[in-house]
């Protein structure tokens, strides 16, 4: 009985002690893996990462976050070894699968799927079908976390690719670019809405943190890649949206679709936004326009009174339409236009109003700002009391170009040569010093632009 007595407790205390030994075992693993990991030594991080994936798979989030790493770059090593590169791909997937498996709450599911499915594109791995529903699948579980400017490009590249191959319809391809420019789109507004109230603390004078200058360089990388992206994917699309396609695809649906409010809306919008001058159009307007008035027909119609010259009906649309707009991006896109309606009417405090409304519903609306900055230079010689200040009116107008650069990229050689060009013309350190005014003297403008500019550095 002793002796059975003594046996069993020491199989308790053998037992205690070998989880105590896992235990210690899985948090020492995990040192020698993150120490490695750190150094970027990949050939001593591995067998700890399997060590720990098998055994500990939940001991720290760390393991799947320098997994990510570890195994991009040995992707990148085994360049020229197929198998190898195979191999190490898989093992990607399979790292982000753990990570949504073990960690389900510190990982957003459409960003990590949409990263699946980039790993499968970039490596060949599957049919395109595969690769397309992997990326689909990310889109459909979770689209407010799937924002990678590359999953985006790839995602439409695959459904492209698959139209070609006649296994996806023309309005399929026409679907999913709305959807994917859409949310390119809000993105832009979101980025540019992190970047503006820094960009006015930078012009103020005032220094940025730490933090508050990383947000501004991502912003302005994000903010990029998404205009390359955006430019990537109206590319692809190319011919496949030209009025040539358009138009017999929309008119062989007209006479089953002409009460088919959703079909109506997205023709009319994709025929307005190709300026497809066909009499299909304005069918589908006056269709549209007859089951349900909205503030796109009134913006439709507005471009049906442009054609026709009709520029105070143009403008009564237009506003109609702005009104009843409730989409952010939508209502930029009619007060932009209403904007340069008034421009070209020689309006300019009118335009500035609706160029300013514009940027409030799309921050990233560049053009607006370099709008705003070519009607203020071609003002200077009607505002200030002296030349000095007539040619000071040139520094707010580079102010406005800078910032038209600044949120949209694409607008950044062109804004930044502008800037310069209005900065040559206003008053030069000279003129400075031989003025009333000093470094840091504020100069009100009392003409239309109603606005005051610093006297700059120089």
């Amino acid at each position: 009985m002793k002796t059975k007595l003594l046996a069993l407790l020491a199989a308790v205390f053998f037992s205690f002690g070998t989880a105590n030994a896992q235990e210690v075992d899985c948090n020492t693993t995990l040192s020698l893996y993150s120490q490695s990991a750190k150094i970027k030594d990949y050939k001593s991080a591995l067998p700890h990462y399997n060590t720990l994936a098998e055994n500990c798979p939940k001991i720290n989030l760390a393991l799947y976050q320098y997994g990510e790493r570890m195994f991009k770059q040995l992707i990148k090593d085994a360049e020229g070894d197929a198998a190898k590169k195979k191999e190490y791909a898989e093992a990607l997937i399979k790292n982000y699968e753990l990570r949504l498996e073990n960690f389900p709450d510190k990982t957003q599911k459409g960003e990590a799927y949409a990263d699946i499915a980039q790993v499968k594109f970039d490596n060949g791995l599957g049919s395109l079908e595969e690769q397309y529903n992997a990326f689909d699948k990310a889109w459909e579980l979770d689209r407010e976390s799937f924002n990678s400017p590359k999953a985006l490009y790839s995602y439409f590249n695959l459904i492209v690719k698959l139209q070609e191959a006649g296994k996806k319809d023309l309005q399929e391809v026409f679907t999913k670019y709305d959807e994917l420019i859409q949310k390119i789109e809000r993105q832009e507004i979101i980025r540019a809405e992190q970047a503006e109230p820094l960009m006015a603390k930078q012009e103020a004078g005032e220094e940025l943190n730490s933090n508050e200058k990383r947000i501004l360089s991502n912003s302005d990388i994000y903010l990029t890649n998404f205009m390359k992206i955006k430019g990537s994917i109206n590319s692809m699309l190319g011919e496949k949206a030209d009025c040539d396609n358009l138009i017999p695809l929309y008119k062989k649906d007209f006479e089953a679709k002409k009460t088919d409010t959703e079909w109506l809306r997205k023709a009319a919008r994709r025929l307005s936004a190709k300026d497809c001058d066909d009499p299909l159009f304005f069918q589908l307007v006056e269709a549209l326009h007859e089951a349900e008035p909205s503030a796109k027909t009134a913006y439709y119609l507005g471009q049906l009174a442009d054609k026709d010259g009709n520029n105070a009906k143009a403008l009564e649309y237009y506003n109609q339409s702005a009104e009843l707009e409730e989409e952010p991006l939508a209502k930029a896109k009619v007060y932009y236009a209403i904007a340069n309606k008034y421009k070209a009417k020689g309006s300019l405090s009118q335009a500035r109003s609706f160029y300013r409304k514009a940027l409030k519903f799309q921050p990233s609306l560049g053009i607006a700002y370099l709008k705003i900055a070519q009607m203020y230079a071609a003002s200077a010689n009607n505002c200030g009391e002296t030349s000095f200040e007539k040619r000071a009116v040139y520094w707010l107008a580079a102010e406005y170009a800078d910032r038209a650069g600044k949120v949209d990229p694409s607008l950044k050689s062109n804004a930044s040569q502008t800037a310069a060009s209005y900065r040559g013309t206003a008053p030069q350190k000279q003129d400075i010093f031989t003025s009333d005014y000093k470094t840091g003297d504020n100069i009100s403008f009392g003409c239309w632009v109603g606005e005051s500019v610093r006297v700059p550095a120089l």
